[in-house]
């Protein structure tokens, strides 16, 4: 497999917002609150924001990372390409521009959790979702390049 990484395009809305459906779909305690022609709609204003960067092969857009500033919104890759790596390398890239790094999770999340421990991260915060659109407890995570 090769993978590229590259910043979004206006035309990757329907991928980015596919995947992010599909997340929510899929996964059996995350409520969904907006239908899938609003996820459509947030990516696109990600996309537009500038904060996207998408893993794509010859198939097409497998993740995508979205970040504003030193805060990752976003992170996603289609289940059929899970366990290949793409995670990690979307959040090296992001690594690679930033000395530190912030994030929320949720608590439900373990494979999340997971994948963001093995990645450097360390949490510093849980709450009880009041905050999130959601409502479910989430963890805010922090990573810091070594010697910063």
């Amino acid at each position: 497999m090769t993978l590229h990484l590259r910043k979004a395009r206006s035309t990757d809305a329907g991928a980015v917002g596919a995947i992010l459906s599909q997340f929510i779909d899929e996964t059996p305690w995350m409520p969904r609150l907006y239908t899938r022609a609003e996820d459509l709609a947030h990516a696109g204003r990600m996309i537009a924001n500038d904060w996207v960067t998408v893993a794509e092969d010859t198939q097409g857009v497998q993740g995508f990372v979205a970040r504003d500033g030193c805060e990752i919104h976003s992170l996603y890759i289609a289940t059929s390409a899970h366990r290949q790596g793409i995670g990690t390398c979307l959040l090296d890239g992001e690594k690679a521009q930033c000395d530190v790094l912030y994030l929320w999770t949720f608590q439900s999340n373990l494979g999340a959790q997971d994948f963001y421990k093995a990645a450097g991260f360390t949490e510093i915060e849980r709450t009880d979702g009041a905050n999130n659109d959601e409502g479910l407890p989430d963890i805010r995570l922090q990573w810091t390049r070594k010697g910063t």
